[in-house]
């Protein structure tokens, strides 16, 4: 008789732990042993975040380890168990490695091959019926597309459920727990002080401060002190919760007939030296053009397109000089300055700041981040078997992806949804609107340094965005890099690899519904585009989202400074606003408060909360991998401590992109 010494890691998650009945069985390339009861009698084998020892026997040696069959029988109810990871130790002191992170729900056969990344079909004439090929059959059944959304998303079995999704895919009972109780303090908060259900007009600005009072950050509270000044509305392009949309002007858009004299009067300088010294910057809301605005609470609301300038000034302070609400330029369509009247300047400033609102969540949230990674997410789960090293490099980045968006779906962007029900963009523009902005998105720009130098914003001082979001660029794709380096010697292994070309293949025609003009790569021919695609993926989901996702409570939790709807149309001409238009304009108690509420939750970080490069699920068993990690580790803790010095002597600190706080997937 041969023995092998089996150890079982049951989860650390909530509940991870069963009382059913367990079997294994170890399947090698010479043989396979008997299948083996795991539990010991008083059923109290896998506590939760624990080890449990057990020997398996076979009449003969096995060979190289391939294989293990997991099975778990209920005994009165079924009882899910979370299995981290089996160890398996053969009498000849070689260890084998099973990574299997998953959730046993039912009493079928799941089989786990050893931990080796292996690429395409290595080793699979060794184990016949239990192929990669069969995995991903059985993975297609599970993780099918949903063709009628934009882009493509994961086929719900139940689409307002969301236990309806594979148990692996769902939160974990404290992030579940978690997120449900922010969302019911908030709703309750709301209740009691009688605004969800008030849909009369803000009396004063400072009225506004009712929702939410103890409820504020360090930088809501500067924001709600800071919102009128024209050198925080500069600021916030480069480093507020919309950093994507400022670009260098070198010259004016035809249909933005600012001239010199409107925005330097004094003569000092001029319009076209400015520009020539890269000093004069553009916002162009253009995409919202024609986009209909929503009616809410039984009124019509309005959506404008702006066109805004910005100076940088020689106290390096960045001004808006000049707002035009629509993109055709009219009689009643007024270019406004900041020399105007205190109310007209800050009606348009509040237009602006509405259409941010909508071209940020929207696109840049909601679009960028969360369907895109949603796609990655499939295309992984469709095409890469558990084994291959792009799987086990992405599955970190992919964890409660699937979920967050259910949600988003059900409560978001549903037709009972918050941003459908209370924003200026829901309702009949928000398919027209993500459509438009679908059509936008080209692979550069979802690139940070390549969309950097497409918006010419190489050079500006003080973009903390940029020089954050860049370094992490670079530390993430020499991570990528030697990861993959490792396993794909050639360009020709990539090549004939056909799971990673399905991937692409599988992001290309349901991510970017096959449109060419994205530049995305339908194949990859060499090493260093695979890195790229995968570099771009992974900072999608962490980074980026990071970039656009941490500071909305910080920056839309005052409503006044970006309003999520607006109820009286543009000014037409000057100088008939006063303070009772402004506040006639802003949204209605009721929106106000459902808008600061969805932005609180959004903002809430969770306590399973899992930062960027840190990895508890052990899916890279070799030595060289693990090294390569702990080095990604410690270049991030160097970036970290690095702009952790640098905030220490800011006004407003930048934090969104410090490693330390950028979660590694898109989870909330």
């Amino acid at each position: 008789m041969v023995q092998y010494i089996v150890t079982v890691y049951t989860g650390r998650r909530l509940l991870a732990n069963t009382v059913n009945s367990a079997y294994i069985k170890l399947v090698g390339t010479e043989g396979e042993s008997h299948r083996k009861l795991l539990n010991n009698e008083d059923f109290a084998s896998f506590r939760v975040g624990w080890p449990s020892t057990f020997v398996v026997t076979s009449h003969k040696p096995l060979g190289k380890l391939v294989l293990i069959e997991l099975e778990k029988r209920h005994l009165i109810f079924g009882d899910p168990w979370l299995v981290d990871k089996v160890e398996v130790q053969s009498t000849e002191g070689e260890t084998y490695k099973f990574p299997i992170y998953s959730w046993l729900s039912d009493s079928f056969v799941h089989r786990f091959r050893e931990g080796t990344a292996l690429r395409d079909c290595d080793d699979d004439h060794l184990l016949g019926k239990y192929s990669r090929q069969q995995e991903l059959r059985e993975q297609n059944q599970t993780y099918q597309w949903n063709e009628d959304s934009i882009p493509h998303c994961m086929q719900a079995e139940n689409p307002i459920n969301p236990l309806s999704l594979p148990r692996d895919d769902q939160f974990s009972f404290t992030k579940g727990a978690e997120f449900l109780s922010t969302a019911a303090a908030g709703l309750a908060e709301l209740k009691l002080t009688g605004l969800e259900d008030c849909k009369e007009n803000w009396e004063s600005i400072d009225d506004i401060k009712k929702v939410f009072p103890k409820r504020q950050t360090e930088l809501s509270e500067y924001t709600q002190d800071h919102w009128e000044e024209d050198d925080f509305f500069g600021y916030q392009y480069l480093n507020g919760v919309n950093p994507m949309m400022i670009e260098l002007c070198t010259v004016l858009p035809d249909n933005f007939p600012v001239t010199s004299c409107m925005v330097f009067p004094d003569g000092k300088t001029t319009l076209d030296k400015e520009m020539k010294n890269g000093n004069i910057f553009l916002v162009n809301y253009k995409n919202l053009d024609g986009i209909p605005a929503n009616v809410i609470n039984g009124k019509q609301q309005y959506l404008m397109a702006p066109l805004v300038l910005l100076h940088k000034t020689p106290e390096n302070k960045l001004m808006p000089i000049a707002i035009q609400l629509k993109q055709c330029p009219a009689t009643d369509n007024p270019i406004f300055l900041p020399t105007d009247d205190k109310y007209d300047w800050m009606l348009a400033k509040l237009f602006v700041r509405s259409a941010d609102f909508s071209e940020h969540q929207l696109n840049y949230h909601l679009l960028r981040t969360h369907l895109l990674a949603e796609v990655f997410t499939m295309a992984m789960l469709r095409n890469l078997p558990m084994v291959h090293p792009l799987y086990k490099l992405l599955s970190p980045h992919t964890r409660y992806t699937l979920q967050i968006n259910f949600l988003a779906r059900i409560r978001l962007i549903s037709p009972q949804g918050v941003f459908t029900q209370f924003s200026a963009s829901g309702g009949k523009g928000l398919v027209p609107f993500v459509v438009k902005s679908l059509s936008s998105i080209t692979y550069d720009s979802l690139c940070i340094k390549k969309d950097i130098a497409y918006r010419g914003m190489q050079k500006v001082t003080d973009f903390y965005y940029r020089d954050d979001g860049c370094e992490l660029w670079d530390i993430l794709e020499r991570f990528v890099n030697g990861l993959l380096t490792l396993y794909y010697k050639s360009d020709a292994e990539v090549v004939e690899d056909s799971e990673v070309q399905n991937w692409i293949q599988d992001i290309y025609e349901n991510g970017f519904h096959s449109q060419e003009s994205t530049g995305i790569p339908q194949r990859f021919t060499t090493v260093a585009e695979l890195v790229r695609f995968v570099t771009m993926a992974i900072f999608t989901c962490s980074c980026q989202h990071a970039a656009v996702n941490s500071g909305q409570f910080d920056y839309d939790g005052w409503m006044p400074n970006t309003p999520l709807t607006l109820q009286l149309p543009p000014p037409t001409t000057k100088g008939e606003a006063n303070e009772d238009t402004v506040l006639k304009t802003l949204p209605d108690v009721s929106v106000t408060a459902q808008g600061m509420a969805t932005v609180w939750l959004l903002s809430k970080q969770s306590s399973d909360f899992v930062p960027l490069g840190q990895y508890p699920e052990e899916h890279f068993t070799e030595e060289k991998p693990r090294e390569m990690i702990k080095k990604f580790q410690s270049e991030l803790h160097a970036l970290s401590v690095k702009i952790n010095d640098r905030n220490e002597k800011l006004e407003i600190p930048y934090t969104y992109l410090d490693p330390a706080k950028v979660e590694n997937s898109v989870s909330i």
